[in-house]
């Protein structure tokens, strides 16, 4: 039977720690309290790793698709791995902050929030089958005939941003606005959220907005499909890094090294799991890459608990 299962995470996990008290001595004390601090400081190491996960579609698929993912690290490891499908990412940090979970699979921003909540840390994340880099790029769209040159021409314009929570279609090119003097809430005649990268881009391409924000990635993409023959790149912004995977920092240190060197020889051991996954590679990343996003999230007043 498989042990992938969905898991309902608690909100609380509470370790209570009962003590004698009136026929200890002294010394008896001081011995425990030097037990307790050096429990409170030792690295973790689990007897079964669990890796938490939210589905992108329905959670059956979710657990077929992991099942190779969970093979190869448990052979990889030399220890039983379990995959915990979540509801979403808020709860998969609430997971880790109770330590129900010692790996997860994070968005770029619910991985700052996990930073904050859950003392989560950044050991590798998806590599841009492109660039050979962790990193992708959020762009700007216009059509070739617009005569928009620069992002001050946008103002009193059509835009469209891709969704509310997206990375590189609405919270980093609202920076971009920002930056260059074009406030998204207040210069456009309209804007809209398409509801895909790749809506965002039509909607340039079929004059049904001036300009548009997508990732390079899916530009790309459906520029090789040539599905955009009128549209270019306006404006594009510094490398945003993908989504990690993250590990609890109280880990053994070796098995965090362990754990970080199995993903980055997927590719090479197990290119199944990263089929699996739509993946092509993972790389090597650390905390510092997501200090941008950490920056945006400050100037756009982001509530991080709000991001999928």
């Amino acid at each position: 039977m498989s042990i992938i299962r969905k898991a309902l995470f608690p909100l609380l996990s509470i370790l209570v720690i009962f003590g004698t008290a009136g026929c200890a001595g002294q010394g008896t004390q001081n011995t425990g309290a030097a037990k307790s601090s050096q429990q409170e400081t030792s690295a973790y190491t689990p007897d079964k790793l669990k890796i938490g996960v939210i589905p992108s579609e329905d959670s059956e698929n979710v657990e077929s698709k992991m099942e190779p993912l969970k093979k190869y690290l448990s052979k990889k490891l030399g220890m039983e791995v379990d995959i915990f499908v979540a509801n979403d990412y808020t709860a998969v940090v609430e997971a880790m902050r109770s330590k129900q979970i010692d790996v997860a699979h994070l968005g770029p921003f619910s991985y700052l929030l996990a930073t904050e909540k859950a003392n989560a840390e950044a050991i590798v994340s998806k590599v841009d089958a492109d660039t050979g880099l962790p990193t992708y790029k959020s762009v700007i769209l216009t059509r070739k005939d617009s005569g928009i040159k620069t992002i001050s021409d946008l103002k009193g314009k059509t835009f469209a941003f891709i969704d509310p929570a997206s990375t590189s279609g609405n919270l980093v090119p609202r920076n971009e606005l920002l930056k260059n003097g074009v406030d998204p809430d207040k210069d456009f005649s309209t804007s809209l959220y398409a509801g895909g990268g790749d809506a965002s881009a039509l909607a340039v391409q079929n004059k049904k907005v001036d300009a548009g924000a997508t990732s390079d990635t899916v530009y790309k993409a459906m520029v090789a499909k040539n599905l955009l023959p009128d549209v270019s790149i306006l404006h594009e912004s510094a490398p945003i890094p993908t989504s990690p995977v993250a590990v609890r920092k109280d880990l053994d240190s070796g098995l965090k090294e362990k754990i970080k060197q199995a993903y980055l020889d997927m590719d090479k051991e197990s290119p199944e799991s990263l089929k699996a996954l739509g993946l092509d590679k993972y790389g090597e990343i650390t905390d510092s890459a997501y200090d941008n996003l950490r920056e945006i999230a400050k100037i756009l007043n982001l509530d991080l608990t709000e991001l999928k």
